[in-house]
């Protein structure tokens, strides 16, 4: 067990996402985006519900601010709405007073309550208007351009934020929307799922224009706030810890690092090498964009700190035929069964995702020292629990499963510390029950239950309550 190794103003707390909590869709001035749309088309989401209501964090920030105090939380990591911000999206439409003014009020009374914002300038819900008017992320000249603006608009307009995130998991903008088709804007070769999209080229040219987006965002930050306002920025990157299948066959091992690299060091070796790698290069060929030097000027050195998202991990196997032209893993398989029999944890309503603290621990490792050991801050990190949805009220408030995986992988987080990692904070996902993108409202990730039948009413569960308890553990007291 780890001892008191973390700083004393660790900064621990819990996360959400605007359009999976807030609601109010065309209220105050917002325009749609491409998630309002997205939930509109029959089949993509699996109760064919949206995020229009969700938790109704929109009219209830007291109540989810009440939410904090009562975990303790010292800090709350919430994104932005861009379109509530600026309703069409770009950098010649209109700011919407009334929606920057809501998030300005938020921070505030955040402060006034001891809890410190850690504010996601962009979660997966662009305004639906730039997607129709030059095929938003997709346009690198037009987007980058509008993105740059609407952050500049959030920095000027709120100078107390110490803690800025560009982007919330590119991966999955990327992959989930523009190969899988899963997510909106829904684009995928598959035609049976869309009448637009081709795997094999446009999921990389998204992930380049993160990067160009990403790299801008800091620079403006960098020269035009950061001087008076001393807060810090960075991205955040999703990624699940790996094992080789079989331990003793190196294409196994040779296959779980590439694992890594396709969907961590995608992003984060231009970040802090300057380059993608060599096995994504090896691999998509002229498929992956190539940097110009002005755009590796702009990206290289772009983070103050590394926004860490996780939540399992996987046995990796190597494939021996060659790269399907949609595969986007490294050309290899993944499973949760390794070649001894070995289970890597158990079963969720998600079927993605099975605990494994020691991934987490190994994970944290892997990114210190690829990345010359990097400030971390653990942005998301939870669980759902197997069939929680159907369970009656005082078995989900119960959640021993959720409030045991917070307890394991908060004692990896300290072990990682103590092994040599810099990790200076933690949000757990999530704060409460919400819209959880394409599973609806079947699969819930909160700490807190939320009665979407009975009016959004909100109870702490077990686990809301374990989190701060754990880390105190490891602390250090003055």
């Amino acid at each position: 067990m780890p001892g008191q190794v973390l700083d004393k103003d660790f900064l621990w707390g819990f996360a959400t996402a605007s359009y999976q909590i807030e609601g109010a869709p065309e209220e105050d001035g917002r325009g749609p985006s491409i998630w309002d749309k997205f939930c509109k088309i029959p089949g993509k989401i699996a109760d064919a519900s949206s995020g229009d209501v969700a938790c109704d964090s929109y009219h209830r920030t007291a109540e989810d601010i009440a939410l904090l105090k009562a975990t303790g939380a010292r800090a709350y990591r919430f994104s932005i709405s861009w379109s509530r911000v600026i309703p069409l999206g770009g950098r010649n439409d209109p700011v919407n007073q009334k929606g920057l003014d809501f998030y300005v009020k938020f921070v505030d009374d955040l402060l006034a309550e001891g809890i410190t914002p850690m504010v996601t300038l962009f979660h997966w819900d662009l305004p639906e208007e730039l997607d129709a008017r030059y095929g938003g992320l997709l346009n690198k000249e037009e987007w980058v351009q509008d993105y740059a603006n609407y952050a500049r608009v959030l920095f000027k307009a709120m100078p107390k934020v110490k803690y800025w995130v560009t982007f919330n998991e590119p991966w999955c903008s990327s992959i989930l929307g523009y190969s899988t088709g899963l997510f909106a804007p829904g684009h995928t070769s598959d035609r049976t799922k869309s009448p637009i999209g081709d795997s094999s080229t446009e999921p990389w040219l998204v992930g380049h224009n993160f990067l160009i987006a990403h790299g801008t965002a800091v620079k403006i930050y960098r020269e035009e706030f950061k001087p008076t306002d001393k807060g810090q920025i960075g991205i955040t990157l999703n990624g699940d810890g790996v094992y080789p299948w079989d331990p003793e066959d190196p294409l196994d091992v040779a296959a779980a690092e590439r694992k890594l690299e396709f969907s961590i060091a995608w992003f984060a070796d231009p970040i802090y090498h300057g380059h993608y790698p060599a096995s994504m290069k090896a691999q998509l060929g002229s498929r992956l964009p190539e940097f110009t030097p002005a755009e590796i000027a702009l990206v290289q050195g772009s983070n103050d700190f590394y926004g860490m998202n996780h939540y399992t991990a996987n046995y990796i196997t190597h494939k021996t035929t060659e790269p399907e032209p949609n595969d986007f893993l490294g050309n290899l398989t993944t499973g949760f069964i390794a070649k001894n029999g070995d289970n890597i944890g158990p079963e969720t309503q998600s079927f993605w995702l099975r605990p494994n603290p020691q991934g987490f621990h190994d994970l944290l490792l892997w990114i210190s020292r690829r990345y010359n050991f990097p400030t971390i801050y653990c942005t998301e990190n939870g669980t759902s629990v197997k069939g929680e949805n159907d369970l009656p009220l005082e078995k989900i408030l119960d959640d021993e499963f959720r409030a045991e995986y917070f307890r394991g992988y908060i004692t990896a987080l300290a072990q990682a510390v103590e092994d040599g990692a810099d990790i200076k904070g933690y949000m757990a996902w999530s704060l409460m029950d919400n819209f959880e993108w394409a599973e609806g409202y079947e699969t819930r990730f909160g700490s807190t239950f939320v009665d979407y039948e009975g009016g959004q009413k909100r109870y702490l569960k077990k686990s809301a309550k374990v989190v701060g308890p754990t880390f105190e553990k490891f602390i250090k007291k003055e």
